[in-house]
């Protein structure tokens, strides 16, 4: 449940599977995949991803760089495109979009990872804000963080993933999972996007 959670917008079905496998396969968790572009919109809100995974050319009223506008104007999540068209009109119109990545068919499970862990990395820098301290934030808590999930907070805030933490810390991933479960329930949150916007909130 504490993996980085990725929502997969990918048309065709063979490949999204493909995708979602290869994420779990590498310690992510998939949020959900959206077929069209309907259902891309409908997940954003209702998965609440760490971060998107998006095919340009989808099913449905949008394609996937009007699904990026959306996610720039309303979400704040960090976005990789995965396509197979890299002509000069579509990254032109890719670009001012502001993606975190760009990844083009046929992919390798190696890019894939890079890619978001890269995404998920900048997007928590570039939103970085000075944490509260653990008294500040423990005020506005019914049940009290520790001195250990806060730590993880800081952890989260700059963006590592749970095995980069368990390394940090010298503990197992499992550990670290207990850790952010109980931050996702003590802040009342369901991602790591979420934990970073509540803690500059307090």
């Amino acid at each position: 449940m504490s993996n980085i959670k990725i929502l997969i917008v990918e048309d065709e079905v063979l490949i999204a599977e493909d995708i979602a496998a290869h994420l779990r396969n590498i310690n992510f968790e998939v949020a959900g995949i959206a077929y069209d572009s309907e259902k891309a919109i409908d997940m954003l809100s209702s998965r609440t991803p760490d971060a998107v995974l998006l095919d340009i050319n989808i099913k449905g009223s949008k394609d996937g760089i009007e699904i990026g506008e959306i996610i720039n104007a309303s979400y704040n999540l960090p976005f990789v495109y995965l396509t197979s068209y890299s002509d000069k009109a579509t990254l032109e119109r890719a670009k001012v979009t502001m993606p975190y990545g760009y990844i083009v068919k046929p992919f390798d499970e190696r890019d894939l990872m890079t890619s978001l862990e890269l995404a998920v990395y900048r997007h928590a820098q570039v939103n970085k804000s000075e944490l509260p301290t653990l008294e500040s934030i423990n005020k506005n808590l019914v049940n009290l963080m520790t001195k250990k999930e806060y730590d993880v907070c800081e952890e989260i805030m700059k963006g590592l993933t749970n095995k980069q933490m368990a390394e940090a810390h010298f503990v197992s991933v499992n550990t670290i999972k207990s850790h952010i479960k109980n931050i996702y329930s003590k802040l009342d949150v369901h991602n790591r996007t979420s934990v970073i916007n509540k803690l500059k909130e307090l």
